[in-house]
């Protein structure tokens, strides 16, 4: 397997130097050690850092990407199949995602947005006033 340096992954990958490196202290990629310390990747990782830019544009979590890559046998490309089994891990949560963002989206116009979240009418922050028990005024707000 051809190695390279990681001027050509971020160029061929599309993303920083520093992207790389992020990358792999979370454990996402992986590379070798020339004799003078110089990284070294193998061309799989470039089908891999795809997966991970993709994965985090759809919002899924480092974590759960670092998790899905480590099913796959290292330093070997990921193939359709591979990806297929990795979507298919991530759909029920995306799936949920939607979920919430279309319940946002339909009632976000029903909120007043005066930070009280203890008011009944607040279906977004507050669902069945949960938070009424407590009392008026604001109950999650942080101050500056």
């Amino acid at each position: 397997m051809r190695e390279l340096s990681v001027g050509e992954v971020a160029r061929r990958a599309g993303v920083a130097v520093s992207a790389l490196h992020f990358y792999e202290r979370k454990g996402l990629i992986h590379s070798l050690r020339t004799a003078g310390n110089q990284r070294r990747y193998g061309s799989d990782v470039l089908r891999r850092i795809a997966v991970i830019r993709v994965a985090q544009r759809v919002g899924i979590p480092l974590e759960a990407v670092r998790q899905a890559l480590a099913t796959l046998p290292d330093g070997r490309t990921p193939s359709r199949e591979d990806w297929a089994g990795l979507s298919a891990r991530w759909r029920q949560d995306l799936d949920d995602r939607i979920s919430q963002l279309t319940n946002l989206r339909d009632r976000l116009g029903d909120c007043i947005g005066c930070g009280c979240l203890s008011i009944s009418a607040c279906a977004l922050a507050n669902p069945g006033d949960a938070l009424g028990s407590e009392g008026g005024g604001p109950r999650r707000w942080g101050g500056p």
